[in-house]
């Protein structure tokens, strides 16, 4: 029979011992951690991403209405781009905006530019906006963003459907 080694000082103290245990690591859920670290971040308005949804334009005074591509849009204001070649808007500066249901079907609003950043790889800049409160329009601006973050929900790309020429 071979030599027996004593391994008992290597051993792993039990409770049952009387060698005093160490305290055991505590085992941490970050669950928890991660929803209050993504509850703090969220944006206290729900937003809805827009691409060319709707026909939007600033009123420039004296010049006239120059197209801008919404970008998103709130209970509070939107984002909209603007091609860098056309310039922006300051911080501040209150702008006549008119939103296209059609080609002459408009409703105006005003709103207020919070900021404004130039997205180089996009070629535009980009500026955020409250609406103007205490206008003619909050009710019909209320809707209609409402209308929009309910349809964007249910939106279908059409990839070239067929049209009926004329039913006989």
């Amino acid at each position: 029979m071979g030599k027996v080694l004593d391994i008992t000082p290597r051993l792993k103290p039990t409770h049952n011992s009387k060698t005093p245990a160490k305290a055991e690591a505590q085992v941490l859920d970050i669950t928890e951690a991660r929803q209050e670290i993504l509850s703090r971040d969220r944006r206290v308005v729900k937003r809805t991403i827009l691409t060319e949804f709707v026909g939007a334009f600033v009123v420039l005074p004296e010049k006239g209405l120059l197209k801008v591509a919404l970008y998103d849009i709130s209970e509070k204001g939107l984002s909209f781009d603007l091609d860098l070649l056309d310039g922006g808007f300051q911080n501040g500066e209150e702008v006549a905006m008119r939103v296209y249901l059609n080609h002459t079907t408009y409703f105006p609003f005003t709103i207020k530019v919070t900021h404004a950043r130039v997205v180089e790889d996009e070629n535009l800049i980009r500026h955020g906006a409250n609406f103007e409160k205490g206008t003619m329009n909050d009710v019909a601006l209320h809707h209609f963003v409402k209308f929009i973050e309910n349809v964007s929900a249910s939106l279908k790309t059409d990839n070239g459907d067929v049209l009926v020429s004329h039913i006989s």
